[in-house]
């Protein structure tokens, strides 16, 4: 039997939801039959929120309650389990549906539910935006949960939408050009576009974007010029966000600055050193076990870059490592930036001498 929207209309806080909302909170549903057996053994409750949907359990609660909860009825329409207060036990009466989404996940898109109405209240005179939630390339489960906003202080969520300016676009116009200064930062709304650059009088494709992807955070972020051409492969519709409320708004939010020291705990702690650098530059002085992807590269290397490990990115200066360490961040992976590149760490060691 699998989870439908009906469904997720009889739980709480899910039932106060829109349907827009409720279609991409169904795409983190992960269900789970469970036979009679003792829970607290066979389901992982940490980080989840989970409903019972069907069937007979007995749990017992850290403050001593015990109850005996039957599914799709009363209190089984709230979390089995959400946070910090999770079963001391559970026993299974009968066979067991439940259906659990990743705690974080779930929050971040009923925070956004939430604040979207209001953002969209508040431009409804603008003939050009529709409702936040019906636009797919920027009210995306994956995006919101994994990409660019996940990690987007809450408080910052409405004055962003508020920044966003629309923007329609024809096959073959060209958005950026490689060597312009950069000035805006893009969301893909709708369509495809081809990025490219020119190298030695040849030009290259380096990337397809699609619905969703984003695109002018280098040169944003660096505060240099453009180093590619993005051009509409598609009709379609941008978000175009401008440069100084993207570094207020995104950049500053999502690039976490450690100092040399803090840097060197998280690396004794675990955290991996990575070199934006070019290989002979990491060569010459590239930290001991660091991973050498050079920035030029990073976007095509983020498919296969862990989510288990947090990256302490770093260049000579910080400039390129800045750009890295927010791509990075974009994409859901844990990186912070070591704060003035190599020199700040070489500062460092030479004071403790």
């Amino acid at each position: 039997m699998t989870v439908t929207l009906e469904t997720l209309c009889s739980l709480s806080p899910l039932s106060g939801m829109g349907p827009e909302s409720l279609s991409q909170v169904l795409s983190l549903a992960r269900e789970e039959v469970i036979p009679r057996s003792n829970l607290q053994l066979d389901f992982p409750w940490q980080r989840k929120v989970v409903y019972l949907l069907k069937g007979e359990i007995n749990i017992a609660y850290p403050n001593g309650c015990f109850k005996v909860l039957v599914g799709g009825h009363a209190e089984t329409l709230l979390p089995l389990a959400r946070g910090g207060v999770n079963p001391l036990r559970a026993r299974a009466i009968t066979t067991l549906r439940l259906v659990w989404f990743d705690e974080k996940a779930l929050d971040i898109l009923v925070t956004w539910d939430q604040l979207v109405p209001v953002a969209s209240a508040r431009k409804a005179d603008n003939a050009t935006t529709s409702d936040w939630r019906n636009m797919s390339g920027l009210f995306d489960a994956r995006e919101l949960t994994q990409g660019t906003f996940s990690c987007l202080p809450a408080a910052h969520i409405d004055s962003l939408l508020a920044c966003f300016r629309p923007q329609s676009v024809r096959s073959g116009e060209t958005i950026v050009r490689q060597g312009e200064a950069g000035d805006f930062y893009y969301v893909i709304e709708r369509g495809r576009a081809s990025v490219t650059r020119e190298v030695a009088g040849a030009r290259m494709e380096l990337a397809e974007l699609k619905a969703g992807d984003a695109f002018g955070e280098e040169a944003l972020i660096v505060e240099t010029s453009r180093n590619a051409t993005v051009t509409m492969k598609t009709d379609g519709k941008l978000l175009r966000l401008d440069g100084a409320d993207f570094i207020r708004l995104l950049r500053e939010p999502l690039l976490q600055r450690v100092s040399a020291q803090e840097a060197m705990r998280r690396i004794g702690a675990g955290a991996c050193w990575l070199d934006v650098r070019f290989p002979p530059e990491y060569q010459h002085d590239g930290l001991p076990g660091a991973l050498n992807v050079p920035l030029n590269v990073l976007r095509d290397a983020l498919p296969t870059m862990s989510r288990d490990i947090e990256y302490v990115v770093y260049c000579q200066t910080g400039r390129r490592s800045s750009a890295a360490a927010f791509l990075l961040s974009q994409r859901g992976l844990r990186a912070c930036l070591l704060e003035g590149g190599l020199k700040s760490l070489n500062s460092m060691e030479k004071k403790a001498a």
